[in-house]
């Protein structure tokens, strides 16, 4: 099952990703760094909406 924040259970977290991202190599100017986090938060959501359908899917075919 995975978390609230669409990520899997072992962590992965938001924080880490920004944290990953500060410490990259390249330069990263606050657009992009920007751009960068509401992507990975987009697809955190869009993750953790379809646990919840697959989660309620199981359930009714379990009834």
């Amino acid at each position: 099952m995975t978390s609230q924040t669409g990520g899997s259970p072992t962590g992965g977290g938001l924080h880490d990703r920004l944290d990953a991202l500060l410490q990259s190599p390249g330069p990263l100017d606050k657009r992009t760094l920007l751009a960068t986090l509401e992507a990975e938060a987009g697809a955190r959501e869009i993750r953790a909406y379809k646990a919840g359908w697959n989660d309620a899917l199981s359930e009714l075919r379990r009834h």
